[in-house]
């Protein structure tokens, strides 16, 4: 199945000169969310993760099911003062700007194999954040894995030395 065709490219947003990549027409048709599980839950699956850490929003549609898929734990990282219990953060930069990612202190436990997920990589900001968060807490990242990765962007170089996959590559600007 050809996943980029339930890809939805959207030209300046957020800001002018971004495009943003829209994966709702594919979290829409059913058999394309079932592949895109299906795919990313098989990269996985050989390294054999205890928990998957998602960044909100979009990651947590994919990264709850591919844990699931998994039979792994999910862990969510969510925006400052998101989350009830104690937490952990991280700064990130993004291709427009900085955020900060938090975590419950007790979400992941010393040596867990972590398996890090968002929709989309671009510049690596949030999954490098999503990678700190994780090894913070004593785990180990087994693999940084995504639906889409803009390739014409840093992103693969500023997660080394982790793995990265991705099921789609896309390298037009």
């Amino acid at each position: 199945m050809d996943l980029r065709s339930f890809i939805r490219d959207i030209p300046d947003f957020p800001e002018p000169g971004i495009v943003f990549r829209d994966i709702t027409p594919l979290l829409a048709d059913a058999a394309a969310l079932d592949a895109a599980v299906a795919g990313l839950a098989d990269i996985a699956r050989p390294l054999k993760p205890d928990v998957v850490i998602a960044a909100e929003a979009r990651g947590f549609v994919l990264g709850a099911a591919i844990a699931r898929e998994l039979g792994a734990g999910f862990v969510l990282a969510r925006k400052p003062g998101k989350l009830p219990h104690d937490t952990t953060s991280a700064e990130y930069a993004l291709e427009y700007g900085r955020d900060t990612l938090e975590v419950h202190t007790d979400a992941i436990t010393p040596g867990s194999r972590v398996l890090v997920h968002d929709d989309l990589l671009a510049t690596g900001g949030t999954a490098g954040a999503l990678c700190a968060l994780a090894e913070q807490l004593g785990g180990e990242v087994v693999a940084c894995a995504f639906l889409i990765e803009l390739g014409f962007l840093p992103g693969r170089t500023s997660l080394a030395p982790h793995a990265v996959h991705a099921l789609i590559v896309d390298d037009t600007e």
